[in-house]
């Protein structure tokens, strides 16, 4: 029997078992088996180890997406998570490179994707509030959202869940150092059945304001002296 005589349902369950690549090179042979590919009750869930699997076209956003998870561990992780203001020429450049990938990506999955349960976010140290505010409105049905040295999620992801998190069960928001133990406190009184945990963030520190430019304001101060003394030299 050639595998194009299955019937759709066996051939479902047959590319169930393939890896993302493998599936899409299926797919490939024959209009068959594109018409599989493309399926959205083949693609439940989905999980990401690298922020440039998420250019590939070799999977696909729909409705049938229940589970989701982006966990990126690579040593650029500890770049992306350094403050803007800080960062060298170079770190900029290698941030610039993917700093928007994932927060393209879930307003893809916010607009494709209604029925999510679950998100797990690790290490995409881009990711914004208003951007983890936004899945939290468009995924109604959201039970388990789960990240993880995320540096740019601060009390406003909490603030979001307690108001758009209906259906939220769980909320992890392990080594995210802009969280704090005020914010997690008015979470769990908002929310006392959420499940909520918080490994090491309230405890680390916080990003700080840049501090003024010593030097900038030097110049100016020195401005300012020959302005008032030209001024004073001019009058009568």
């Amino acid at each position: 029997m050639h595998i194009t005589q299955l019937n759709h349902e066996c051939l479902l369950h047959l590319f169930s078992f393939l890896d993302k690549d493998s599936r899409k090179s299926l797919a490939r042979t024959c209009p068959q088996l594109q018409g599989v590919f493309e399926d959205p009750a083949l693609w439940p869930l989905l999980h990401f180890h690298s922020l440039s699997e998420l250019k590939k076209d070799n999977f696909l956003l729909g409705p049938g997406l229940r589970s989701l998870s982006i966990c990126w561990h690579s040593s650029r992780v500890q770049v992306c998570s350094i403050e803007d203001w800080l960062k060298s020429a170079l770190q900029r450049s290698i941030c610039s490179r993917h700093e928007s990938l994932v927060s393209d990506f879930l307003f893809q999955v916010c607009n494709r994707c209604p029925n999510l349960t679950s998100v797990t976010l690790s290490g995409c140290g881009h990711v914004t509030d208003d951007c983890l505010a936004r899945l939290l409105r468009c995924c109604p049905r959201l039970r388990a959202l789960r990240l993880e040295n995320c540096a740019r999620v601060t009390n406003r992801t909490l603030a979001a869940a307690a108001a758009h998190g209906r259906a939220l069960q769980t909320l992890h928001v392990d080594f995210c150092r802009n969280v704090s133990a005020a914010g997690l406190r008015r979470l769990r009184a908002a929310r006392p059945r959420l499940a909520l945990r918080a490994e090491h963030s309230a405890a680390m520190i916080p990003d700080q304001a840049r501090p003024p430019d010593v030097a900038a304001l030097a110049r100016g101060a020195r401005l300012s002296r020959l302005s008032r003394r030209d001024g004073a030299g001019l009058g009568p």
